[in-house]
């Protein structure tokens, strides 16, 4: 029986694209990769607990993108905090990682920064976890609405609305148990490091400046959708059912690109990591851990 002492954790930097890249590693690099990537307004802390459970059979990398989590960014820089950009500092990671092949696992802000990765190394992929990772106009909930005016009228009455909107412990406390049947097995931790780490001086106006940009994310989801139609890559769709913002028939709409996509809802919210880890982590193993191959000696992965 392994532990988690038998794959241990390792938190480290590397220096791409400018950046000094904070991520999570564990497992062995010889085995099959998963490349986790995280959404608003959380980092790689979001993964802490499915790394352990899944190190025995994967390696797994999970790095926090520009403007989240431990990830530093030089003043000197001049980074311009847009989707576009992101994709290109994770392909800078990646690269100097020298990761060949990897599964995407991809929540929120991850997934249209890694489906411009996929995009760049359409090779590379062998597989994709979509854990409320939308590239779908019907995906699109009610609670975008206030973030839709904001790309309308860019305003600073707007810009200003959505800081107070979505830019607050309240805020995100709400995104982390809104949806959820039981709050009190959601860890506080999570809402509330994302919270100190938005406050840092200037991020508030990164997070401002994404939101806007997102809009530039729906122009790209038919590229994506083609790639989807293209590679027929194994596929996970696991979702939170009760996300408003990421709202099921997203997830459905999957299966018109990828028939065989395996689609299915969760009685949860938006980080339902928070709440179904365990299922989670079990359903990447059947689905993801035995579809896809050892890139260095081939050898199919066992589940």
């Amino acid at each position: 029986m392994t532990t988690p002492d038998d794959f241990p954790v390792r938190y480290r930097f590397a220096d791409a694209d400018g950046v000094r890249v904070f991520y999570r590693e564990a497992g062995n690099p010889a085995n099959p990769t998963l490349l986790l990537l995280h959404g608003f307004p959380s980092s790689s802390h979001q993964f802490r607990d499915l790394i352990p459970l899944l190190a025995d059979r994967f390696h797994l990398v999970a790095p926090d993108l520009p403007g989240f989590g431990f990830t530093e960014v030089p003043e000197a820089r001049h980074y311009r905090y847009r989707f576009d950009s992101l994709a290109e500092t994770l392909a800078a990671f990646v690269d100097v990682l020298g990761l060949e092949r990897y599964a995407l696992y991809v929540f929120d802000y991850g997934a249209p920064v890694g489906l411009r990765l996929a995009l760049k190394y359409p090779e590379r992929v062998t597989g994709l976890i979509s854990q409320n990772g939308n590239a779908y106009l019907e995906g699109l909930g009610e609670a975008w609405a206030p973030v839709r005016a904001y790309w309308a009228e860019p305003s600073d009455e707007n810009r200003q609305a959505m800081s107070e909107g979505m830019l607050t412990l309240e805020a995100t406390r709400w995104q982390y148990l809104h949806g959820v049947k039981d709050p009190e097995r959601v860890a506080p931790e999570g809402y509330y490091l994302d919270t100190l780490l938005m406050e840092r001086p200037g991020n508030q106006a990164i997070q401002l400046d994404l939101f806007l940009d997102y809009a530039n994310n729906l122009t790209r989801y038919p590229e994506f959708q083609a790639f989807f139609r293209q590679t027929q890559l194994p596929m996970l769709i696991i979702w939170g059912e009760h996300d408003p913002f990421f709202i099921p028939p997203g997830a459905h709409a999957y299966q018109r690109d990828n028939p065989n996509a395996v689609v299915e809802l969760l009685d949860t919210g938006h980080f339902a990591l928070e709440t179904h880890v365990h299922h989670i982590a079990a359903r990447i193993r059947a689905v993801i851990g035995s579809a896809i191959t050892n890139p260095r000696t081939g050898i199919q992965n066992a589940p």
